[in-house]
């Protein structure tokens, strides 16, 4: 593919844009990679780069025609342009046509499935690697399994029949993009009940059979695996999705019966069961807030808009850790426990570096898959491994065996 960037970065002057600015041209420094940024605006572009030599690239999210010349220009488009159901469909659809790789930070089930639905095969026949969720959402679920049942194989030689994770602290900021993404997908939910339907399907990102898996559960459950009691946690919906997705692309390597679930540990006693109720009480009430327009529109006015985000002090405090219990089909004593931790707050600073290392491997790195929608782990899952200890501060470790 040879064209003039490797990486051209769409949506560079939003929050999340500029920091991966930031992020590719430290890693500009260290490689021969040629990017370029791109967006609508090409004066706040210039602000944004602040006086970097980067090319600028200009486009329109709904502008077939400067689309279908931005992404023949660059092997990897990289977008933080959202919410994606909004403003990717047509980005999307022109990379696909141009056999040009893509990346994104989309948590909207239904609009991945309907890009999926939409342009597989043609993806498959142009080569262009299409691979959605790069971010927090779902790339230390998606990663966490993978890596996970690497573990369980090397040492037991099967795979781990269920998957359990678990959220055991975080610290960091609402993405303001997050929550208008969720916005826009009630509102369509609201227009189209069938997209409620997707939305509530275990397996809405599967493309053939379906497993054991059930509804995300959102009333409280003691987990004596934990020994904790356990709340959900508001990304499962995404990351479920997207960890099943994996297993059937990597033609079911984790087990035709195989199962997985997330959460949110609370701790144990009466103190552990209430915060796991109220974590329950607290994101159905979002959800179900968000689905009528009168708390809709008030819920806009006071949480994080697009665009918005912590300041950098509060990103470099930030911070995640979660643990995965991978359960032996046999033998319990065989089950593995892995922690997956973040150096920067979940939604911005660490999603960021995520995203951007995400591309470099589209960019640089020798992947087994060829053209298609793919997930992190199933198209990149051995490379970023690699990458995100080393560049992102996403670190995987078997902490129980």
């Amino acid at each position: 593919m040879d064209r003039p960037y490797d990486i051209i970065v769409w949506g560079a002057s939003g929050f999340t844009g500029r920091l991966v600015v930031d992020y590719m041209s430290k890693h500009q420094t260290t490689s021969n990679l040629r990017w370029a940024v791109a967006g609508r605006n090409t004066n706040k572009l210039e602000e944004v780069l602040s006086g970097r030599e980067v090319p600028i690239l200009q486009a329109e999210s709904h502008d077939a025609e400067s689309l279908e010349a931005l992404v023949r220009q660059g092997r990897v488009i990289l977008t933080t342009v959202g919410p994606y159901a909004r403003y990717g469909s047509e980005l999307v659809a022109a990379c696909v046509r141009h056999g040009t790789h893509y990346c994104d930070l989309t948590g909207e089930v239904h609009w991945m499935r309907e890009m999926i639905s939409k342009h597989q095969q043609e993806a498959k026949d142009s080569g262009a690697r299409i691979v959605h969720t790069c971010g927090f959402d779902s790339i230390p679920s998606d990663i966490g399994v993978f890596y996970l049942q690497k573990q369980m194989q090397a040492l037991h030689g099967v795979a781990a029949k269920h998957i359990k994770y678990r959220t055991i602290s975080f610290s960091g900021g609402a993405s303001g993009g997050t929550i208008d993404s969720m916005m826009a997908m009630m509102e369509k939910a609201k227009e189209d009940p069938s997209i409620s339907k997707i939305i509530a399907d275990p397996y809405a990102l599967n493309d053939g059979k379906k497993g054991l898996d059930e509804p995300d559960r959102m009333s409280p459950y003691f987990d004596e695996d934990f020994d904790s009691w356990v709340g959900p946690f508001i990304m499962a919906a995404i990351n479920t999705r997207v960890v099943r997705r994996t297993n059937e692309l990597l033609g079911g390597i984790y087990g035709t019966d195989f199962r997985y679930d997330e959460g949110t540990l609370s701790g144990k006693g009466a103190g552990g069961f209430f915060g796991a109720t109220g974590v329950g009480i607290g994101t159905g009430a979002l959800a179900g807030l968000a689905s009528f327009s009168p708390t809709r529109s008030i819920l806009k006015r006071v949480l994080p808009k697009p665009g918005e985000g912590p300041s950098k002090e509060a990103r470099d405090k930030g911070f995640f850790e979660i643990e995965l219990l991978g359960i032996h089909p046999n033998d319990t004593s065989k089950n593995i426990k892995v922690r997956v931790k973040g150096d920067k707050d979940p939604g911005y600073g660490s999603t960021s570096k995520m995203l951007s290392e995400s591309a470099l491997a589209l960019a640089q790195d020798d992947l087994p898959v060829e053209g298609g929608f793919w997930t992190p782990a199933s198209a990149m899952g051995e490379a970023l491994l690699k990458r995100l200890p080393e560049g992102a501060g996403v670190t995987f470790e078997v902490v129980e065996n």
